[in-house]
């Protein structure tokens, strides 16, 4: 609205005929609601507040962000959705309470989890004669996901050049250990006292177990930090899932373990590196078998929806501490006196690469339920060809 409208539209009220006020008036109403449907077009939120630190208007993207109508909100103290600032002094022009709002992040959780900036700008501060601020919000959650994605990646990239180094100087001495250890079994079995030779065959015989477990270690780690690019061929979920339940039947068996299956038929194949994807199985297994006591059961099956092929297990272990839920894909977090925890940062990295998602959804005493979810390759075609 241009400068000086009101002014002279006060000035010419007295002196205005009933059409001309009409016009003026339907100008007036106009113009409002052109910059009312600007404020509600914006992303940003934004919250007028009165003198009183009071809500007196918010656009649709503010009620969004904080969780409220401003049908219900009129009136109601900002300190009630925007706790540990002072108001009153912001609204005052304190200088130091002022310059702690230039910019700050906040984390929400209702109506929805989000990061978000914002800042506060006394109007005052633009012109003396105004009372009240405007609060001007900005979801920063993306940024931040990307900003975490961006330190994951460099913090792995610097591991990988440690992964390098550690092969080279961990495995060929391991391997040199390794022959000499099978030399020293070949001689222990020329010895002619039964005793000291079942005794010494025991010992060599825990060194080279203790030496396979290193080197297990070190490919797994290397296995994780700089995984080969997946070489994808159509195959069905159900097929590599089985395949990897026969490989395991063995451990199952021991465990006493009851694996229960159920996969339509009509499943789509997806596209997906068969050998990488096993290992995903074999890691998820394992896991949720050695979660649960002997007798447990593991329940698989595969969902399908319009843009996934989804594996699902289930199991009735004893499920994840939900403070520690967060830290399973951190390299070496294990709660399993032999694991190495890798296996979990070898699953998101390669359903990574595949485009896929993981869910996890895990009750203390109860059992934890794991979801794959892997992308349609007909979804994908479609989703290229949409404008």
């Amino acid at each position: 609205m241009k400068q000086g409208f009101f002014e002279k539209l006060v000035d010419r009220l007295d002196h205005l005929d009933k059409g001309s006020l009409q016009t003026y008036f339907l100008r007036l109403a106009h113009e409002k609601g052109l910059m009312e449907t600007i404020f509600q077009a914006l992303e940003e939120g934004i919250i007028v507040l009165d003198p009183a630190a009071q809500i007196s208007y918010a656009n649709r993207a503010a009620e969004q962000f904080l969780g409220f109508r401003l049908d219900n909100a009129a009136g109601t103290k900002i300190s009630r959705y925007l706790k540990d600032i002072h108001w009153d002094l912001v609204l005052d022009l304190d200088e130091y309470e002022w310059s702690q709002l230039v910019r700050r992040e906040i984390e929400v959780t209702y109506p929805q989890h989000r990061f978000m900036e914002f800042y506060v700008v006394p109007l005052a501060a633009v012109d003396e004669n105004e009372e009240g601020a405007v609060v001007i919000f900005r979801d920063v959650t993306r940024e931040r996901e990307i900003t975490a994605d961006s330190i994951e990646s460099e913090r792995l990239h610097a591991l990988s050049l440690l992964a390098a180094g550690v092969a080279h100087e961990i495995g060929n001495p391991l391997n040199s250990i390794n022959i000499h250890l099978q030399l020293l079994d070949r001689e222990i079995g020329y010895l002619e006292n039964e005793q000291a030779r079942s005794e010494l065959k025991e010992l060599v015989e825990v060194s080279r177990k203790e030496v396979g477990r290193l080197d297990t270690i070190i490919r797994q780690f290397l296995k994780a930090l700089r995984p080969s690019l997946p070489e994808r061929k159509p195959h069905k979920m159900a097929e590599l899932v089985q395949e990897t339940l026969d490989v395991m039947k063995h451990e199952i068996k021991d465990r006493r373990m009851l694996v229960e299956t159920d996969f339509p038929d009509h499943m789509p194949r997806v596209a997906v590196d068969e050998a990488q994807v096993k290992q995903v199985f074999f890691n998820v297994i394992k896991n949720a078998l050695q979660a649960m006591s002997d007798g447990g059961i593991l329940k698989v099956e595969s969902l399908l929806s319009d843009r996934f092929v989804s594996v699902v297990f289930e199991d009735n272990g004893e499920g994840i501490d939900p403070e520690k839920l967060g830290a399973i894909y951190e390299p070496y977090h294990t709660t399993k006196a032999e694991g190495t925890g890798l296996g979990m940062m070898i699953v998101q990295r390669i359903m990574r690469d595949h485009g896929g998602e993981i869910e996890i959804n895990s009750e203390q005493g109860r059992g934890t339920r794991l979801t794959l979810r892997f992308p349609r390759e007909d979804a994908r075609l479609n989703l290229l060809e949409a404008p």
